[in-house]
C-alpha cells in the first residue's frame, strides 16, 4: 500500500515562504547574487547580554531538566511586570500568562483549544498565513474579513454579516500588520471587544511587531477594559531582539482561554528550553536598553530609503509606521506575482507577491528591511535597470 498524506493537507494553500525559498535556492545555484527582501529575520545579531544570560544558563545542569509546565515561574513574573511597564496592565503571571515555543507555535495550537469541527474562525486578508491553516487543522471555518488601502488596512467589523459573527468561536487580527505594516488605534480594539462580547467569540491579537515601531508605541488590545474577558495577546522575542532562531514566545490575556491552549501544548510538547527562558528574563529587563532602541532607528532609516526609491519607480507607497515591512502597490501594468517573478528573474531582487497573503494582497508586494542600507540602495539600483 502505498503511503497517501491526511486528506487535511489537501485543502491547504501552498505555503508562500517555503515555494519562494526553493526559487531563491534554484537562483543561487545557477550562480546568481540574490539581493532577499522576502522573510521577515532580521539580519542583526542577537544582543550580546542575552547571549551572556544564555551561556551562563547552559552551564547549569539544573536546566538539562524538562522547563515548568506553562513557562518558568521567573519568566513570567518578568513578562507581566513588562506589561505594568509598557501598558499599565497587571496580569497575573500564573492564569494569564503562557511562555511559548515562539508565538507562531501558539496561534497555530490556539483552535485546536478553542474551535470545535464546524465552528466559524474570521480571519483578515491579507493576513500572515498561520491563522488560516490554523484554523483548517482544528476542523474550522476560515471566514474572510477583507482588508484594504482605504479602510487604513483595518477590518471593517459593521460589514461582518450577523449569522457570520454570531457563529464565530474566534477572530485573528494582526497589529502592527503583516505584511501591510498598518498599527491599529485603541480605538480599534474598543470596538472589536465590544463585538466579541456581543457574539461571545475570543479575538487572538497577534502582537509579535509591537516593539517595532518608530515613534510611538503601539497599544495592546488588553488596555480596553474588559479586553481580558475576550482576547489573548500573542507576543514574540524573535523581532524585538533578533532571537528567531530561539524559538520564544508568550500568549497574555483570558485565563481560559491561557488553560486550554496550556492542556494542548501538555499533550504536545515540553516547552522552551529552560535556559532560554532564563536568557528571555534578561531580554526584557533591558527592553530599554540602548542596543534594542537603536535597532529601531535601523529600521526607519531603511525603509526611508527604500521607500523613496521606489516611489521614484513607480510604487505607490507610504513609509511604515512599525514593523520592518514596506507594503508596495504595483504598478499598475502587473499583478503581484508576475512582478514578483521578474524582479527575481531579470535582476535577482527578492520581494513576496501580496497574493500570498490572500486575495486581498494581489496588486501589492512587501520588502522586508532585513538588509543594511548599501545592499538596500544595490537593490534599488538593479530596479532602475528594469523594462517596465
Amino acid at each position: 500500500m502505498s503511503f497517501r498524506p491526511a486528506e487535511r493537507l489537501n485543502t491547504l494553500p501552498a505555503y508562500l515562504f517555503v515555494e519562494i525559498d526553493r526559487k531563491k535556492r534554484a537562483a543561487r545555484a545557477a550562480g546568481k547574487d540574490i539581493i532577499d527582501f522576502g522573510l521577515g529575520d532580521p539580519d542583526s545579531p542577537t544582543y550580546t547580554y542575552i547571549r551572556n544570560r544564555l551561556h551562563h544558563a547552559v552551564d547549569d545542569p539544573a536546566n538539562d531538566r524538562y522547563p515548568p509546565g506553562g513557562g518558568a515561574p521567573e519568566l513570567r513574573r518578568a513578562l507581566a511586570a513588562f506589561f505594568r511597564q509598557r501598558y499599565s496592565v497587571e496580569l497575573d503571571p500564573e492564569r494569564e500568562i503562557l511562555v511559548l515555543i515562539g508565538s507562531k507555535e501558539g496561534l497555530g495550537h490556539l483552535p485546536l483549544a478553542v474551535v470545535n469541527p464546524g465552528q466559524t474562525v474570521l480571519v483578515p486578508d491579507p493576513a500572515y498565513p498561520v491563522y488560516r491553516s490554523a484554523a483548517i487543522f482544528a476542523g474550522g471555518v476560515p471566514r474572510t474579513m477583507r482588508l484594504t488601502e482605504a479602510g487604513g488596512w483595518l477590518p471593517d467589523l459593521d460589514a461582518i454579516p450577523e449569522d457570520t459573527a454570531r457563529s464565530a468561536t474566534l477572530m485573528y487580527l494582526n497589529y502592527p500588520n503583516n505584511p501591510t505594516a498598518a498599527v491599529a488605534p485603541l480605538g480599534f480594539y474598543e470596538k472589536a471587544v465590544e463585538l466579541a462580547r456581543r457574539y461571545d467569540l475570543l479575538i487572538a491579537q497577534d502582537a509579535a511587531y509591537n516593539e517595532v515601531y518608530f515613534e510611538h508605541p503601539p497599544p495592546s488590545i488588553l488596555q480596553v477594559p474588559g479586553a481580558r474577558d475576550v482576547a489573548v495577546e500573542f507576543h514574540s522575542l524573535s523581532k524585538t531582539f533578533n532571537m528567531t532562531g530561539w524559538r520564544l514566545g508568550f500568549a497574555a490575556g483570558n485565563a481560559d482561554a491561557i488553560a486550554a491552549l496550556a492542556r494542548v501544548k501538555d499533550n504536545l510538547d515540553s516547552g522552551p528550553y529552560t535556559a532560554i527562558q532564563e536568557a528571555g528574563i534578561e531580554a526584557y529587563a533591558g527592553i530599554d536598553r540602548p542596543e534594542v532602541t537603536r535597532i529601531r532607528a535601523t529600521y526607519h532609516q531603511r525603509a526611508e530609503v527604500l521607500c523613496h526609491g521606489l516611489q521614484e519607480l513607480g510604487f505607490r507607497v507610504r513609509p511604515p509606521a512599525a514593523t520592518f515591512y514596506v507594503w508596495a502597490r504595483v504598478p499598475k501594468a502587473y499583478d503581484s506575482m508576475r512582478l514578483a517573478t521578474k524582479l527575481l528573474d531579470e535582476v535577482s531582487v527578492v520581494c513576496v507577491p501580496g497574493v500570498g497573503f490572500g486575495p486581498a494582497g494581489e496588486g501589492y508586494v512587501r520588502f522586508a528591511l532585513t538588509l543594511d542600507i548599501d545592499r538596500i540602495r544595490q537593490a534599488l539600483a538593479r530596479l532602475r535597470e528594469v523594462k517596465w
